[in-house]
This record gives structure tokens, sequence and C-alpha cells, in this order.
């Protein structure tokens, strides 16, 4: 299986949500399912990482386990690639990311490699392509609790015109980690759908 997996990482605890996150709904949706239907759109195969005592929605796709500790973003992503050795490289969508276009999604999985978005000067290793290639430097970041950012340096970035075509709405890399946040994502799907209407 020499393919790119869109792999969503739903790890988290949602503690500054006060609901376990993925389940927080727009659009009559969980987040969850939301990132698993980009991913879907993109033509990507599903596979969703979290820990063992998640809180989830039922979903149609495989899950795979994060061990419980470290609590660290880079987990995930080590996880997919140790569990999915056929495939050639991953393609990450942060679970609490609800406004991930497929298009960027799709341009991600068809970059000849590794590739990180940048937006507003700051890298975004939670919508990014992965390959396998780098899954010793990712352990060793993870062993060493780097951080995520400084891991990706170096990377090839996706940035600048390029990343605004596929971002038009300039959303993308707007996650739900507080009410409030979740409040301000109903209204910007609500602002969105009317658009499309």
């Amino acid at each position: 299986m020499d393919e790119i997996v869109g792999v969503v990482l739903a790890g988290g605890k949602g503690r500054r949500l006060g609901e376990p996150k993925m389940h927080a709904e727009l659009d009559g949706r969980p987040l969850l399912q939301i990132a698993l239907d980009h991913v879907a759109e993109a033509g990507l195969p599903p596979v969703v990482v979290a820990k063992p005592g998640s809180d989830l929605p039922p979903v149609s796709c495989p899950v795979l386990l994060e061990p419980e500790e470290p609590e660290h973003p880079l987990l995930g992503i080590v996880t997919a690639l140790q569990e999915l050795p056929d495939a050639r490289g991953i393609v990450v969508h942060g679970g609490d990311l609800p406004f991930v276009p497929a298009a960027l999604l799709r341009a991600l999985a068809e970059a000849p490699g590794p590739l990180v978005p940048v937006a507003a000067g700051r890298p975004q290793p939670l919508v990014a392509r992965y390959d396998r290639a780098q899954l010793p430097a990712l352990e060793e970041a993870l062993a060493d609790d780097a951080s995520i950012t400084a891991t990706v340096r170096g990377v090839a970035t996706l940035e600048g015109v390029r990343l605004a075509t596929l971002d038009p709405t300039g959303h993308a890399f707007l996650n739900v980690n507080t009410p409030e946040d979740l409040r301000r994502a109903r209204v910007i799907a609500h602002a969105l759908s009317e658009r499309r209407q």
C-alpha cells in the first residue's frame, strides 16, 4: 500500500472546552466527523488516532490508539507512522480544526514529500504532510520532549499566495479549544453556509 493516509488527530481531552472536544458540534456534526468528512472529500483513506480513554463519537474508520503518556502533539503523528508501516506517508488533520479545506489536504497529499503550511509566520504542523523517512527524527524529538514547531523546522513549507489559494476563507487553522473558540467557529460556519446558498 504505497499510499498517503489521512490521519485525524483526536487525542486531546478538551479540558479547556469543558466537554469532550470531538463531540462538540458545528452545523449538527461533531468536530471529529467534520474532520473525517474533509479527509474523505480529499480522497484519502481515513484513520483516527486517539488515546485509549478518549470519548469519541462513532466512526466508520480504523482508530489507532496512542499511549496515554506523554500528552504531546507529536505522539499522534509518531503513532500513525509506526502503526501504518505500508503507507508512504500521512496527511494529518487536527480534529479540532473545523475549517480545513479538502483542497489543502489534497495538495499536501500530492506533494513530493513532507510539507508544512506556514500561516501568519507560524508553522502549522497539525495540518501537514509527514513521510515514513521522518519517523526516526520524530521519535527522537518526542523522546526529547521537543516542541512540534521546532521539530518541523527545515521541512519544506507551503505559504503565501499558494496557501491562500488553497485556504480562500483564511480559517483553515482556526482551532477549537475553548467555549469562546466554539462560539466563534459556529458564527463562521453559519456565515459560510449562508454564503454558499
